[in-house]
């Protein structure tokens, strides 16, 4: 996994603080494979059950993020459809943060 252990804190920290303690999130993509170089975070998270304003919540989390983490690029994907091949593919291949 090609994420500092201050990076991983603040993905989570971020993450919770916008959807709450029982909401999940995966790193998934190209950052999961350390032989590669670059690209972007990909982030699935899983908010909690009846959560409501998804949308500002995602932009919380990506204000964040952007603050603590600097100029890196950022995908964050709500959990919303376990059909989703993107979700999929997240839980599968991805890490669990």
């Amino acid at each position: 996994m090609r994420l500092t252990p201050e990076e991983v804190t603040a993905i989570k920290a971020a993450v919770q603080q916008a959807f709450g303690r029982q909401a999940r999130v995966w790193l998934f993509g190209s950052r999961v494979d350390d032989s590669k170089k670059g690209g972007d975070i990909d982030l699935l998270v899983e908010a909690p059950e009846g959560c409501a304003g998804l949308l500002d919540k995602k932009l919380q989390v990506l204000s964040t993020l952007m603050l603590s983490l600097g100029e890196q690029k950022v995908d964050l994907v709500l959990a919303r459809d376990a059909s989703r091949l993107v979700e999929q593919e997240a839980r599968s291949k991805g890490i669990e943060l």
